[in-house]
């Protein structure tokens, strides 16, 4: 696959390719921090002051590396619909989760506060107190403690805090606990590629490689239950599909037959996937028994079938084809039958994603020859255009729906990006020096 053409347009006709086995532009690089740079904000995001969570100590522990009030903070301004003040411009923080000076904090702006602090309660151990207020009314939203271990799951403390203040003011879920899959591809000093699949937290950090390989690895999938992934690995220069276990690392390989196997999809249930196999001669979408090991054909057609995604209810899958003329979506009851074409504005649209409710799907569409991330009401039909970038891909929903994460180019390096479904909201994520792409979002 060149990054000097269309990348868009190579990952559909990727298909009649896989003979000469696609590989990734790579290129070396050192280590750098990751890096979270926004891109475009949201005018109507909620002002919120996040105090700086007050630190107490023991005499023989020394304060934590990490601010917990700045990680909740970076994590509700990603959602766009919040806009954390700086801590600059903020009342000092309250020696106590329980006292607060209403008048002070009204003053910032913001109509709520979340105050807390952190006690030392062992040598390894703490105790996060902490309070959301509402300040117009001058109430209590929650309160709660939190233990931690140690200083290592403080990271994971201040997401779930994060989550719980999303939930409070929106009444929606929180996804901010949740992690990414990737891949990640490097250039090493010696000339050859080394390429990886990696998991991390939502937000890009504590990340740890899942399977390294020489050659191409495509496609990661979480399970309903966040815990296999299954992705496309060319082991011995042939295409096959496995399914790992994230946490042991055990993996099985559940399809490898002749010719392409391609882009699973997990069921709502996590017992089939949907896969793309050519074995029959034409690239076309099968559905795969995981515990029985068998495929079952559910398209028919000489022209290319691949990229299928599961409706959330678990009743259809919606694939790409290029049947009639161009690529664009398509829908098939999994029970099998006649597709059904969904989208007709433009020349291409593909690589589509479910929302969680089943009203949205995201896909890559092409205008004035640029590839970006739309929204597609399966409703209406209508579709809106979400990214500004010129060759964005492989878009999928946050588990809650807010959110939507996709590949990008920027320079000449590839990166992983987020937008509101708004599109009022965007940033970018550098995780590393490396070329990532392919981003999942686990639902756990």
């Amino acid at each position: 696959m060149s990054m000097n053409a269309p990348r868009m347009a190579t990952r559909f006709f990727l298909l009649l390719r896989l003979n000469t086995l696609l590989v990734v532009c790579l290129y070396g690089a050192t280590a750098t921090a990751l890096q979270i740079e926004i891109t475009q904000g949201n005018l109507a995001a909620m002002p919120i002051a996040i105090a700086p969570f007050v630190t107490q100590t023991q005499a023989q522990k020394t304060s934590p590396p990490i601010q917990v009030g700045d990680i909740v903070a970076a994590d509700l301004q990603r959602s766009g619909l919040f806009k954390p003040l700086p801590v600059n411009q903020l009342p000092r923080a309250p020696s106590s989760s329980n006292t607060l000076k209403f008048g002070l904090w009204r003053a910032t702006g913001a109509d709520h506060v979340l105050v807390g602090e952190l006690q030392a309660q062992s040598t390894t151990g703490y105790l996060l107190e902490y309070r959301l207020w509402d300040l117009v009314r001058e109430k209590s939203v929650f309160a709660h403690r939190l233990p931690v271990s140690d200083v290592n799951n403080l990271r994971a403390a201040a997401h779930r805090i994060a989550d719980q203040v999303y939930q409070a003011l929106t009444g929606n879920p929180g996804a901010f606990s949740t992690k990414i899959a990737y891949v990640s591809s490097v250039r090493l000093a010696n000339g050859k590629p080394l390429n990886k699949i990696k998991v991390a937290d939502a937000d890009g950090y504590n990340a740890r490689t899942i399977i390294t390989s020489s050659e191409p690895l495509m496609s990661p999938a979480w399970s309903p239950d966040g815990q296999q992934l299954a992705y496309v690995s060319f082991e011995r220069g042939r295409s096959a599909i496995w399914i790992q276990q994230v946490q042991t690392g055990q993996r099985a390989k559940v399809a490898a037959y002749r010719g392409i196997n391609s882009a699973p999809a997990w069921s709502p249930d996590g017992q089939q996937l949907a896969i793309t196999l050519s074995k029959d001669g034409n690239p076309d979408i099968f559905i795969l028994d995981i515990a029985q090991g068998s495929v079952r054909p559910l398209t028919r057609h000489t022209g290319i079938d691949t990229e299928p995604t599961w409706s959330p209810d678990g009743q259809h899958i919606v694939f790409t084809s290029n049947r009639g003329g161009s690529a664009q979506l398509y829908r098939v009851s999994v029970a099998g039958g006649k597709a059904q074409r969904l989208t007709f504005e433009g020349d291409y649209n593909a690589r589509a994603a479910f929302a969680p409710d089943g009203r949205f799907l995201t896909l890559v569409t092409r205008m004035a020859g640029r590839y970006r991330i739309g929204l597609f009401n399966t409703q209406s039909g209508a579709l809106q255009v979400l990214s500004q970038g010129a060759l964005d891909e492989s878009p999928g929903f946050a588990p809650n729906g807010s959110m939507v994460i996709y590949a990008s180019r920027a320079g000449q390096r590839d990166v992983l990006a987020t937008v509101s479904i708004d599109g009022t909201f965007q940033q970018r994520i550098s995780l590393d020096a490396t070329n990532v792409r392919e981003p999942a979002w686990s639902s756990h």
